[in-house]
This record gives C-alpha cells, sequence and structure tokens, in this order.
C-alpha cells in the first residue's frame, strides 16, 4: 500500500467553527428566563391596551370631488382668444388643469384655513374641547383654556392669555383634521377632515369644499371685471377698427368668464360622492396597538435575557463543553 493510500484511509475530521450556535443551548437559556419574558410581554400589553383605550375615537368624512374646469366654460373661452388677449397686452389666464392645482394649493394654505377656521367660529371645537359628548350631541369644554360661561380664554401661570394664535389654529387644523389626496390618472381628489365629533367631520367637509368653490370663483370674477375694465379703457383710446374689434371681444369673452362664474354652482370641483356622517370610528386601531405592544414586550424580553446571558457567562457554551 503506497504511502498516499494510506493517507486517504485516515478519517476526515471535520472541523465545527468555535462560534457554532448550540440550539439546545439557546432554547435552554431563553427557558431560564422565561419569567423575564413572560413578565416583559405582560407589562408591555398592559401598557399598549392602556394607551389604546386611552385614545379617543376619531371619526373621518370624505368627500370625492372632479375638476369641472376641465368641462370648458371660461378656460375654453380663455384659450380660444389667448392669442387676441396678447395682442392687448394682457393675459387671460390658464386652463382648467392650471385652475385645480392652484385650487388644491389653496385649499391648504394659511390664509386659506385662517379664513375658514374664523368664518365658521372653530376657534373653540378646535382649541378648547376635550372630547365630544356622543349622547348629548355636544363638545366637552377644556375648562382649563376657555371659560364657556363667560365665553373668554383663560390665562397660565405667566398671566399670559392661552387664547390660541393663527399660526397654532392652522397648524392643528392641517395636521389632525384636514387631509387631500388626488388621483393622478383619473384626476379625482379626494378631501377628508377627521374630528372628535361625527357631526362636525361631515359639516367641515361640505363647508371647505363650499368655500374653495365660492372662493376660487370671486378670484376670477374679480380678476375678468379688472381685465373688462382695462379693455374699455384701452378701447376708448384707439380709433383703429381693426384694434376696436379684437377689444370688443375680448370684452365679450370676459363678460361671459364672469356670467359662467355667477352660474355654476360648483366652479372649481363638483361633488362626486357626498360627505356623510361616519358611522365608525377611523382611528385609533386599538387592536393593532395591542398586537404591537405584546410583539414589543415579547422581543425585549428576549433580549434582555441575552444580554443577561451573556452578561453573567459570555456566549453560551456548547452542551458538550458543559458537560466536559
Amino acid at each position: 500500500m503506497t504511502q498516499y493510500e494510506r493517507i486517504k484511509e485516515v478519517p476526515e475530521i471535520q472541523a465545527y467553527p468555535e462560534d457554532e450556535i448550540d440550539l439546545r443551548e439557546l432554547f435552554a437559556t431563553l427557558w431560564r428566563g422565561k419569567w423575564i419574558i413572560i413578565a416583559t410581554t405582560i407589562l408591555f400589553a398592559a401598557a399598549g391596551v392602556f394607551y389604546a383605550l386611552s385614545k379617543p375615537n376619531i371619526y373621518q368624512a370624505s368627500v370625492l370631488l372632479a375638476p369641472t374646469q376641465d368641462e370648458g366654460g371660461a378656460s375654453g373661452i380663455s384659450g380660444q382668444l389667448g392669442g387676441l388677449a396678447s395682442l392687448a397686452g394682457i393675459s387671460l389666464g390658464g386652463g382648467g388643469n392650471n385652475q385645480t392645482v392652484m385650487a388644491k394649493a389653496v385649499l391648504q394654505s394659511h390664509a386659506f384655513l385662517k379664513d375658514f377656521i374664523h368664518r365658521h367660529e372653530l376657534t373653540i371645537p378646535l382649541m378648547a374641547t376635550e372630547a365630544w359628548d356622543m349622547e348629548n350631541k355636544q363638545w366637552i369644554i377644556n375648562r382649563e383654556v376657555y371659560n364657556p360661561e363667560i365665553g373668554e380664554w383663560l390665562t397660565n401661570e405667566e398671566g399670559e392669555s392661552l387664547r390660541p394664535t393663527d399660526w397654532d389654529m392652522v397648524k392643528k387644523f392641517k395636521e389632525g383634521h384636514l387631509n387631500l389626496s388626488s388621483n393622478e390618472e383619473t384626476g379625482m381628489v379626494t378631501l377628508s377632515v377627521k374630528s372628535q365629533s361625527p357631526p362636525a367631520a361631515e359639516d367641515w367637509t361640505e363647508k371647505l369644499v363650499h368655500d374653495i368653490n365660492e372662493y376660487m370663483r370671486q378670484q376670477d370674477v374679480q380678476k375678468a371685471e379688472a381685465r373688462i375694465a382695462y379693455l374699455e379703457e384701452k378701447l376708448s383710446e384707439t380709433n383703429i377698427s381693426g384694434m376696436q374689434q379684437v377689444f370688443y371681444q375680448l370684452i365679450e369673452s370676459e363678460t361671459r368668464t364672469v356670467m359662467l362664474a355667477n352660474a355654476q354652482d360648483e366652479y372649481i370641483f363638483k361633488t362626486v360622492d357626498p360627505a356623510i356622517v361616519p358611522q365608525e370610528k377611523s382611528e385609533p386601531k386599538r387592536a393593532l396597538i395591542a398586537i404591537v405592544a405584546t410583539m414589543l414586550g415579547g422581543m425585549l424580553g428576549v433580549f434582555m435575557v441575552f444580554i443577561r446571558a451573556f452578561l453573567k457567562g459570555g456566549r453560551p457554551e456548547h452542551g458538550a463543553e458543559v458537560g466536559a
């Protein structure tokens, strides 16, 4: 037998890495720390349930809107006479898409929301309430902030009034109540309002749609009337019959814009699916909160058990080494 053959007959010795994990020892470690895991899981579960129950019910009302400017009307007239308007030195504005984009931006603007809050007297429902009384259908006032008997805001320890600023009210309304989303494919717009009061959620949603339509209508009417005044002034200054004809056409176009704007109830957004008073809460997701808290507690407990094992004796040893 050759030396080579003798070497091949030597049985292979498998080398196991020193850092190989022994699953039995791993489970033994978990078993020894089972009470830590159980206690942590129960603690987090209880905290999650307590937190979920402490959160008030929030209701959401939504309205589905379709842009109306795409249907033609004043925007179509402006497009047809845009060339003539440029000769006269004025601009008739953009098309329907620009109007829709502008309306969505205005709807979320500070100036519009500030006026909306003051116009509909939402300061107290927004900033001075604790909850909504479902049985009596009224707000529960936070008497540490506002005194409803005398109708005055209270002061803090420094003597400063607790009356919220416009910035505070708009910030809370945008972050805690208002949501606006668009479908890029269809152009549909969804406007949603959240509130502790189901009737308030529906009411504020409808008022937002009405107010943005009125705001954009007034803006377009004011611009058209200003252009009419400008065109009439220029008309009186020229004796060229060709230019006079241009001015007459532009004045007619702007007059028609005013008429169409005043004739449309839903100027920018047409309601496809109106808002209704929500019957079910949209948040909080109490079951989800409790489940997530329980899982976090279990994972933290396992982590604590392993940390304790490493601190006591380093890395868990193999069963064979322990037996030796």
